[in-house]
């Protein structure tokens, strides 16, 4: 697959985040946030299956494999479900968003810096620092 179909992939992804993250706070409003978790990961449950079966079930079987914490994380679908049902109404759907997505690039450099979770170690550089500080410039302007 070319870098650019994984590009066009990972835009539509975050697109997706972009459109999931209002609707669930807008959700979490109108029937409280651990509802609103509760809904969207059972429709996830329903359309991931759907998709799995279109799929040959892949490698299903092999879930018993997996260490504990890797089974524990849709614990992290909750806490983000949580906090935007609190930021939406308060701050709004851009900053909502901008918040989530700082807070997921700043973990990712952490995660790459230390080799965390199998992935490949990229230790922090200037231009990471760089790009962290021009990321966190963006929301504060975006803020404004």
């Amino acid at each position: 697959m070319s870098n650019w179909w994984v590009i066009l992939i990972g835009l539509i992804g975050g697109a997706a985040v972009g459109l999931q993250s209002p609707l669930a706070g807008s959700m979490g409003q109108r029937v409280g946030g651990t509802a609103s978790s509760f809904i969207i990961h059972i429709s996830g449950a329903v359309f991931s299956g759907l998709f799995l079966i279109l799929r040959g079930g892949e490698r299903i079987r092999e879930w018993r494999s997996l260490p504990w914490y890797m089974l524990a994380a849709g614990i992290f679908g909750l806490i983000l479900y949580q906090t935007i049902s609190v930021t939406l109404p308060r701050l709004g759907s851009t900053m909502m968003v901008v918040l989530i997505i700082i807070g997921q690039l700043i973990l990712g450099v952490v995660i790459d810096h230390f080799g965390l979770l199998g992935v490949t170690q990229r230790p922090v550089d200037g231009l990471r620092v760089l790009g962290i500080l021009a990321l966190v410039l963006g929301g504060w302007l975006i803020s404004k």
